[in-house]
């Protein structure tokens, strides 16, 4: 348990069966989803996304686990876990990585050993996100 802090084993967050938010989600601690999502989601902590969860979000915090459906990208800092009945359909960054057979992925997997590949490949997703924006925003029309 060294590294962790007493709060990353709390449950701070949850969005139960049956709730839909959309819009960005920012907690802290332990977050658990088993509902639907559209819109960003930052969790300074544990996340834990259930079997039967739905969601269209980018994804990031400490440690991950998968049991449900993602449609975005996921980042974790620690360590991602996708079980069985987890699907993603698209890019992670993680420094650890444990997929369980039968789970589906579908997109760029970076596991970085270091703190220099670590900063480099969030510096290239940072990047990326800056020239998605700039082709979806109002420019998009005259392109």
């Amino acid at each position: 348990m060294a590294g962790h802090k007493r709060t990353d084993f709390l449950l701070n967050t949850i969005i139960g069966p049956g709730t839909k938010v959309n819009g960005t989600i920012e907690a802290a601690g332990f977050t658990r989803i088993d509902g639907s999502v559209q819109g960003d989601v930052h969790v300074k902590g544990r996340v834990a996304i259930g079997e039967k969860a739905r969601l269209k979000s980018n994804i990031s915090g400490t440690s991950i686990t998968v049991g449900g459906v993602i449609y975005g990208n996921v980042t974790a800092s620690e360590r991602l876990v996708i079980l069985a009945t987890g699907l993603i359909l698209g890019n992670i960054i993680t420094r650890r990585i444990q997929a369980d057979e039968g789970c589906l992925i579908h997109g760029k997997i970076q596991v970085c050993h270091d703190d220099e590949q670590w900063d480099r490949a969030m510096a290239e997703q940072q990047d990326g996100q800056g020239v998605r924006a700039v082709f979806s925003g109002p420019l998009k029309q005259s392109i």
